[in-house]
Order: structure tokens, then sequence, then C-alpha cells
């Protein structure tokens, strides 16, 4: 998988969440809605994606943009 897939699937499941929140727990999970659209909007512009960055740096990411789970054999 590709990181800009995973980042696509995480900021969906991300939103999902927060809806089932809102109708569940309380109308402020509109927060988190708005948190990952806004997100996804300035990494479009700006290319600074945390979650790219945290699975980069765990080992989990090679230089093409592969997700390798669990880190990749050394």
């Amino acid at each position: 998988m590709k990181i800009e897939n995973l980042v696509r699937v995480l900021a969906g499941s991300m939103t999902l969440l927060s809806v089932a929140l809102v109708h569940f727990v309380s109308p402020w999970w509109l927060l988190l809605t708005c948190f990952v659209g806004l997100n996804l909007i300035q990494s479009a512009f700006t290319g600074f994606c945390p979650p790219s960055i945290i699975l980069t740096k765990l080992g989990w990411v090679d230089d093409q943009g592969i997700i390798h789970w669990g880190g990749r054999k050394s």
C-alpha cells in the first residue's frame, strides 16, 4: 500500500468515527471532522503530512512511498 492511500483511509476512518461520536456522544466531536478536513487541505498545499512523517520515522515507509507494516527488514 502506498502512503497516499493510507492517508486517505486514515482520514476517511477518522471522519466516520467523528460522525458516530457526534451521534452517540456530543456534537463537539464535529471539531475532529474539521481538524481532519483542514489537515487534508493544508497537506495538499504544503506537502506536510503528520501521518507520513511518523511512519517514515518509524521506518515503515521506503523511498518509493510504499508502506512495510512493522518496518523494513534489514
